[in-house]
């Protein structure tokens, strides 16, 4: 019997398929197949695109099949799921047709240096998310079409920065004029001036050269904008002729030209000159001040002003809104729903939200959309938890539940509208996280344990899990092992939730309709 491959092979695909199959493009990261693993029924990789190319000899099919080749990089199987790029010193490389290829959804996992991808159940290769590409058509990688209108309107923009940065490097060198004169004397404010201006020239110059960068004036422009390293060193040439032809400065036998310069002179020639920079350090820093000003505030004041500027800037009247939401002592509230593993309260917690729109779920960073703020976040400690990619903070909580009532508001801003309709955050929470919200401050929580009434149920939901795949038994762990260990967790956890006191209802989830009903009288007490 002769090697299949999985994409070739009904039973081992399954249902990895969809109704329309993406394109290749460069940085994809796929799932091939090579016979020289070892293995009768040949090894499976995981590597990277990167690079595309046709074929230049060969037959062609009429639907874009054998036509591409396709460059790969291997990624190592570092175990559970993740797969790591080699040192440059050993990596691999492959070559292989487009068809051969199947798309991997791979996240990668900034905390492991790695991506992780889905295993398929059973076998533990890596699932693809489609059985191959979309060939039909194919052109090969495109690339990344120009839109005129946003060309246009960053050029509007980058000749704003040029005017905003040569006016305020002006009025910089006025103001610093006006003092030296105050401060000195007349003659050390022309000095001053003179460097104020050799720096608003040095800009104008400098945009010069990033003007005709790549255009065929390059080269003009490049020798025009060189000029302006010569500045400072002419008013420094000014000041020395005027105080060799007028007198002025050290003078006698044995005396050159640029000996009579005073230090004072130069001082102020040069802190003239440097003048332009203060407006560009001050626009850099002013928005690294505001924030972190505010993240320096302590507990809910900190919370109150981001979410104060954040309302501010959408033109919400923070106040209507904050009294929308607290309650009678001050306090946001936050439904609290935590519980074991393996207890269902997700399930629950996903019907509240569908069900009953005063419930919002928090929003969590996206590393992807801030990958600045994430990285300062996660190197203060700041994130009650994480995945690598997504973020939950004590502020977010907070803001999710101020920013989804705006939102609300907004709809109807008719004067006959009803007022705003409070919206509570709803935080699906294990029992680790429910500690760390015990003490969040500026919210109130409602709390509601979810559970199971005997250790044997849960040891069997266990198992379920262990059984479906959902549950990984690491490899240096038999399965009894493993379900001991699981099973001491929930005891762990049932003993928090018994004498923490920050649970003040109690579901155990046998039926979920019933389950849903409780879970929804005690949501109630949210708005109360």
């Amino acid at each position: 019997m002769g090697y299949i491959r999985p994409e070739e092979d009904e039973n081992a695909l399954g249902a990895i398929t969809a109704p329309k199959l993406p394109q290749p493009k460069i940085g994809d990261v796929v799932r091939y197949f090579d016979v020289d693993g070892g293995k009768s029924e040949g090894e499976v990789l995981v590597g990277k695109i990167s690079y595309i190319q046709p074929i230049l000899s060969g037959p062609e099919s009429a639907d874009g099949t054998n036509k591409w080749l396709v460059e790969i990089k291997e990624l190592e199987d570092v175990g559970d799921g993740y797969f790591t790029e080699y040192p440059s010193r050993k990596r691999r490389k492959a070559l292989r047709k487009l068809e051969e290829l199947a798309p991997v959804p791979a996240s990668f996992v900034r905390s492991e240096d790695a991506f992780k991808i889905p295993l398929e159940r059973g076998t533990n290769r890596p699932s693809p998310s489609h059985s191959g590409y979309d060939l039909v058509g194919y052109e090969g990688p495109g690339a990344v079409p120009v839109n005129d209108e946003i060309v246009a309107t960053d050029a509007e923009a980058y000749e704003a920065i040029k005017f905003s940065l040569i006016r305020n490097a002006a009025i910089a060198g006025a103001a610093g004029t006006a003092f030296a004169g105050l401060a000195r004397d007349a003659e050390t404010a022309v000095i001053y001036a003179a460097g104020a201006a050799a720096g608003v020239a040095y800009l104008f110059l400098l945009g010069v050269k990033t003007d005709t960068m790549g255009s065929p004036d390059a080269k003009l422009g490049k020798g025009i904008s060189n000029l302006r390293f010569a500045f400072p060193a002419m008013v420094i040439v000014g000041v020395a002729l005027k105080n060799s032809l007028f007198g002025g400065g050290p003078s006698g036998e044995g005396a050159w030209m640029f000996s009579t310069v005073t230090s004072e002179q130069f001082a102020a020639a040069m802190i003239g000159f440097l003048t332009y920079r203060l407006p560009l350090f001050l626009n850099q820093l002013a928005p690294i001040i505001g924030e972190t000003a505010t993240d320096l505030l302590p507990g809910s004041a900190g919370m109150a002003v981001r979410m104060a500027q954040e309302a501010k800037q959408k033109g919400v009247d923070v106040a209507e809104l904050k009294s929308e939401m607290v309650v009678d002592d001050g306090l946001i509230p936050v439904f609290l729903v935590s519980g074991p593993e393996g207890t269902g309260k997700t399930t629950l917690v996903n019907k509240l939200l569908e069900s009953d729109d005063r419930f919002v779920a928090p929003t969590r960073l996206d590393r992807m959309s801030d990958g600045i703020k994430f990285e300062r976040l996660e190197a203060r400690d700041e994130f009650l938890q994480t995945d690598g990619r997504f973020g939950l903070t004590k502020a977010s909580i907070l803001e999710t539940a101020l920013m989804a009532s705006e939102a609300d508001s907004s709809d109807d801003d008719s004067e006959d509208a009803a007022p705003p309709q409070r919206k509570v955050v709803v935080v699906d929470a294990d029992v680790n996280l429910a500690k760390k919200l015990a003490s969040l401050a500026g919210a109130r929580l409602i709390g509601v344990w979810v559970g199971l009434d005997s250790l044997e149920k849960f040891e069997s939901r266990i198992k379920n899990k262990i059984a479906s795949g959902a549950a990984v038994i690491p490899s240096d762990e038999t399965e009894e092992e493993f379900l001991r260990g699981k099973v001491r967790t929930v005891v762990k956890d049932i003993e928090y939730g018994v004498v923490s006191g920050v649970f003040e209802f109690t579901i155990l989830n046998e039926d979920v309709e019933e389950s849903m009903t409780q879970l929804k009288e005690a949501a109630e007490y949210c708005f109360k």
